[in-house]
């Protein structure tokens, strides 16, 4: 039967696949007893549903290769072994017949007797085993609670994969991908978690916050999720079915009509010219970036080398990623940001601190570095090796006091020195930039601006410590936003600083990359955005629509108001001339 669950987009798209779900002990299990006379049908279902499983791992099994199938399949051979152990199959039969229990009240029986057997052991290794019995009876409940009609199942099996979670940490995404995870499902997350910004850069829809998803989705059940609304549909109709086609056509129009934005000028109707940089954390990125037209690569995150591994990479390592990043642009510039660990970016090399009360307000970013100054030096000297190939600026993350900049900038220097007197080709002058995404740094940027060669605006945490609201915590998504006074206020004064003394801005937050808010932050005065590369055009298609001098002109009201209220009247009539945009550049897609 058709549902229809709710949550918020947090990557864009669409996809159609079969649920997996990552914690399947979740299964609604009838405790109703078990009538004499429908034994008989219990124990054919419990067999059918083991046989399904088996046959779903040897299926797995059999489509394994790569570096990592060896490993992949220890894990599967042990579930096999669990599924084939006749005291366990026994163990269910007789819950059937002598208990009067049904297969999906049997089965949590036998996980909770068989997962306190492993508790009570000493040894931490089979201790941690009990997860295969957690999947096993998961995989079976699935198995036993499907619902799907043949047609669908058909289908299903011809379909990649949706993970449906609570959560999935950063370092998971890529190897999901590779495995064929086609989107997301979170009971939990945020729109704005490094998660999410990680399934946009990989082009994978993402919908957060959908609580029931759980509860209420099935392993092996067909579902389509919609990264835009933030819908996701089990058990969809040919009506959904054909919806989601006809998105497949009209992105694949969209993507032609935009194409031939490639190489155009990123310019207002008044002869501003726009810069529209792209954020990065892949090879991938750096190459959607060129080919998209980027004017460079405004913000590329680092911290991706150490969220993939059990031990921080050496100078060498990371050289070589920064040095590949900089071929790769061709002589245009590139900002590399200085590890941003922390907060929702846990590692697996034991850098974050591990049970702080309160990540967020913790050691993170430049904190972090400072508190490893052996790990801030390999990571200077390798951006500053990469120096001789192209033009790179050092970004800083979570400056809040003018003293980390001196601090940094000394490092840099020393680096520096040591790198000529080994005999590396490094540039004579870098360029050291701080975030702006702490009030206290926006608030001090007057006093803090001649130490800097170069300022970026990170609206994602300035939200959050402007307002006092977890960017992580769905329960508090309306309380986070980007068009709060005070935070309209901290970019406009950001902004503004910069321009009278001379040093480049760029906004790199994801309101960069939307164009609800571009005709804004033109309006405040920004012309270098960084943005994810697959919206440089969509956004470059409204910048040459737009009028910078008009919209300066009513941007002064928009610092003038006091609520959201007068904001949102102001962004309408901004909104406007959007709409008028948008009307025109959706007319030429005929003739494409």
């Amino acid at each position: 039967m058709r549902l229809i669950l709710e949550g918020s987009g947090a990557s864009r798209g669409m996809a159609l696949g079969r649920a997996r779900l990552e914690q399947p002990s979740r299964f609604l299990v009838d405790n109703t007893p078990l009538a004499q006379a429908d034994v008989a049908a219990e124990l054919v279902r419990i067999d059918n549903a083991l046989a399904l499983a088996r046959a779903e791992l040897k299926g797995l099994r059999d489509k394994l290769s790569g570096p990592l199938a060896r490993e992949v399949a220890e894990f599967i051979d042990a579930h096999g072994l669990i599924l084939a152990d006749p005291e366990f199959v026994n163990g269910l039969h007789n819950l059937i017949k002598d208990g009067r229990f049904r297969a999906s009240a049997a089965l949590k029986m036998q996980r909770d007797s068989l997962v306190a057997v492993f508790e009570a052991m000493d040894d931490p290794y089979l201790r941690s085993r009990r997860e295969d019995i957690e999947h096993v009876i998961g995989r079976v409940q699935g198995a036993l609670s499907r619902e799907s009609s043949v047609e669908e199942r058909k289908l299903a099996s011809r379909v990649g994969e949706i993970l449906v979670s609570d959560t999935v940490a950063p370092a998971e995404l890529v190897p999901l991908a590779e495995h064929g995870v086609l989107g997301f499902i979170l009971t939990g997350g945020s729109t704005l978690s490094h998660s999410a910004i990680l399934a946009r850069s990989l082009r994978l829809p993402m919908v957060v916050g959908s609580h029931q998803a759980l509860a209420h989705l099935r392993d092996g059940d067909l579902v389509l999720i919609d990264g835009d609304s933030g819908n996701v549909i089990a058990h969809p109709t040919a009506q959904d079915l054909a919806s989601y086609r006809q998105w497949q056509r009209d992105v694949a129009q969209q993507d032609k009509r935009r194409a031939r934005l490639r190489d155009a000028e990123t310019r207002t109707l008044d002869g501003i010219e726009i810069h529209l940089h792209a954020n990065a954390e892949m090879a991938a990125d750096v190459a959607r970036a060129r080919s998209f037209g980027a004017a460079g690569i405004g913000l590329f995150r680092t911290e991706f080398l150490f969220l993939q591994r059990r031990d921080a990479p050496g100078e060498e390592e990371q050289f070589l990623a920064y040095r590949d990043l900089v071929l790769g642009m061709g002589g245009l510039p590139v900002t590399i940001r200085t590890l941003d660990l922390g907060a929702d970016k846990a590692d697996s090399a034991g850098l974050v601190l591990e049970d702080e009360p309160n990540p967020a307000l913790g050691v993170r970013g430049v904190r972090l570095s400072l508190r490893n100054p052996q790990l801030m030096r390999t990571q200077l000297r390798a951006i500053l090796r990469t120096t001789g190939y192209g033009p790179v600026r050092i970004l800083v993350p979570m400056v809040s006091a003018v003293e980390e900049v001196i601090t940094i900038r000394r490092m840099v220097d020393e680096c520096a020195t040591q790198l000529r007197k080994e005999g590396q080709q490094i540039a004579e002058h870098f360029e050291l930039g701080a975030m702006i995404e702490v009030p206290a740094a926006a608030i001090a940027l007057t006093s803090m601006i001649r130490q800097l060669d170069f300022v970026a605006i990170g609206t994602n945490d300035l939200v959050q410590y402007t307002l006092a609201v977890d960017r992580n915590n769905n329960e508090l998504g309306e309380l986070y936003d980007p068009l709060h006074p005070a935070v309209l206020r901290l970019i406009a004064h950001t902004i503004a600083v910069c321009r009278r003394n001379r040093r480049p801005v760029t906004l790199c937050g994801e309101i960069a990359g939307d164009v609800y808010f571009t005709a804004m932050l033109i309006g405040l005065g920004l012309t270098e955005f960084s943005m994810h590369p697959g919206l440089i055009l969509e956004v470059r298609e409204v910048v040459n629509a737009l009028h910078a001098g008009e919209l300066r002109k009513i941007a002064p009201r928009l610092l003038r108001a006091t609520d959201r209220a007068g904001i949102d009247a102001v962004m309408h009539r901004m909104r406007a001339r959007m709409s008028a945009v948008e009307n025109a550049v959706a007319a030429p897609a005929i003739d494409c």
